[in-house]
């Protein structure tokens, strides 16, 4: 299922310079830059809570309004230190209908037959590169794992992928598998150290030995 089409109310933003910048991030706006399809770049600045929203949903699609009316892909963050502000965004402009290629987060669903006979569902693909129509962007891709059976392994070209996208990676890349976990090795016994005399069990050290007697 596509991501829900986001609206970024944006302005159209003169001011430069990092302190200009964090006087905007203060005021409840991130500042963007909008280029592509040959057409002038435009710097602006998008409402903070709407873009949070976008980022939040998945969203990489989004449609502009306010002092611009054009569709445009997410297709930079700059975060913060901590990744938790977002301090800039790149948007680039594209048709609906063109063709794009993006990156959508996998997400398992189900639960795996093999582990009842002991096996452990690994999942080593976590994101998958797609070409599809921008209208068509999902925000993820479901991975079902209701019939994954023990030593069963489920390949990207397995995917069911949204109406009119086709894979930019491998077919036989492993998405999801089913796996006997394998036993952990027995700890060696230690040994003694280097140069240290084994120890003799029986002896016993004499108090005294080898001195005169009085």
């Amino acid at each position: 299922m596509a991501a829900n089409l986001e609206e970024l109310k944006v302005s159209r933003r003169t001011e430069t310079g990092k302190r200009r910048m964090r006087r905007m991030r203060a005021a409840g706006s991130v500042p963007a830059v909008l280029y592509g399809h040959g057409e002038e770049t435009v710097v602006l600045s998008v409402p903070t809570e709407q873009l949070n929203a976008a980022i939040r949903h998945g969203s990489q699609l989004v449609d502009l309004t306010g002092e611009l009316s054009e569709s445009a892909l997410i297709s930079e963050i700059q975060w913060d230190t901590y990744g938790g502000d977002v301090l800039h965004v790149d948007l680039t402009r594209v048709s609906k209908t063109e063709q794009v290629d993006v990156t959508v987060p996998l997400e398992l669903r189900g639960a795996a037959p093999g582990t009842r006979e002991g096996g452990v569902v690994t999942q080593p693909l976590h994101e998958i590169e797609i070409k599809c129509p921008a209208i068509a962007i999902p925000d993820h891709i479901e991975v079902n794992i209701n019939h994954l059976e023990l030593n069963d392994v489920i390949h990207a070209s397995d995917l069911a992928l949204p109406e009119g996208a086709t894979l930019l990676i491998p077919a036989d890349q492993v998405v999801a598998q089913c796996i006997t976990p394998t036993a952990a090795p027995e700890e060696e016994e230690a040994a003694p150290a280097e140069g240290a005399e084994p120890e003799i069990i029986g002896r016993k050290e004499e108090e005294g030995e080898g001195s005169d007697a009085s």
